[in-house]
């Protein structure tokens, strides 16, 4: 990009704003906001304008995000929600949860994408989607609106929904065949045996007909939680298998950016440099 168009895509000035124009600024592009904005906000409102500014592309809030951005804001959450529970945050994860609600989205599907995000996380992650769920349907959580009768009982669509199910290029890469897993199934065949099928369930597969989210969309999911542990050659093959399932490279490089709220711009980097190397480029 030339340094004029950077130059056209500056953060707006919003020095001008109040604290509370701020605050009033991103509950209208995310539907609410946490106590602990009003602070910072207060303290510092330049820091409460670019975090909106910028988080609200990275989710795709009303009035911020663009229009040319190709995943839509319900990925953007199946990405995100696994992200802050791998953090072990249960404060913000079921605020997140009542989000996903409003968008039409069940818990049958927030599950699939913790699924997908086990991958690099562990089940344990999983775990604590499945309680940030139940924080969500509390009465006692204070944070976020629940849509009126809870959970979704129909999974509103979304366009993710009928992407990415059938591969249109490559044939995989099981784990079973990389000469390390050959050499522990010399050690214990059954964990390698095990282990794989667990992967496999993970990533979803072209004869499963009975997935909300296809293995394309996990692969992006997957890919996302590899970044955020720095695993520039684990990402992109999981790159390479989104990319096997139609899956954009903008696709990418949006979904990898909803982790940078919970885990800071360096899984950004860490996801560019793992798409380079799922072109055959430098990292």
């Amino acid at each position: 990009m030339r340094e004029d168009d950077l130059a056209e895509q500056k953060t707006p000035d919003l020095s001008s704003l109040s604290a509370e124009a701020l605050i009033e600024r991103a509950i209208a592009a995310r539907g609410d906001v946490f106590p602990e904005w009003r602070l910072i906000a207060e303290a510092s409102p330049e820091t409460m304008g670019i975090v909106t500014h910028t988080g609200g592309y990275l989710h795709k809030y009303e009035g911020i995000g663009g229009e040319e951005q190709q995943l839509s804001v319900q990925m953007r959450e199946l990405i995100a929600v696994p992200a802050i529970c791998g953090k072990g945050d249960l404060r913000h994860s079921p605020n997140h949860v009542r989000r996903m609600y409003r968008l039409g989205m069940t818990n049958r599907l927030i599950i699939e994408g913790a699924l997908a995000f086990a991958i690099s996380a562990g089940w344990a992650t999983m775990l604590n989607v499945a309680y940030a769920i139940m924080l969500a349907n509390s009465a006692d959580y204070p944070f976020g609106k629940l849509p009126e009768g809870g959970e979704p009982k129909e999974l509103k669509p979304f366009p993710e929904l009928t992407m990415g199910r059938k591969r249109i290029s490559g044939r995989g890469e099981p784990i079973t065949e990389k000469p390390s897993w050959q050499f522990a199934a010399t050690v214990d065949p059954e964990l390698v045996k095990r282990i794989s099928a667990w992967t496999e369930w993970c990533q979803g597969s072209d004869d499963r007909d009975d997935l909300l989210l296809g293995p394309g969309p996990r692969a992006l999911i997957s890919a996302a939680g590899l970044c955020t542990r720095g695993d520039v050659e684990r990402a992109a093959r999981s790159i390479r298998r989104a990319y096997d399932y139609g899956m954009t490279k903008r696709q990418v490089l949006e979904a990898i950016s909803s982790v940078v709220p919970m885990t800071g711009m360096v899984s950004l980097e860490v996801g560019t440099e793992a798409m380079l190397k799922a072109e055959g480029g430098a990292g």
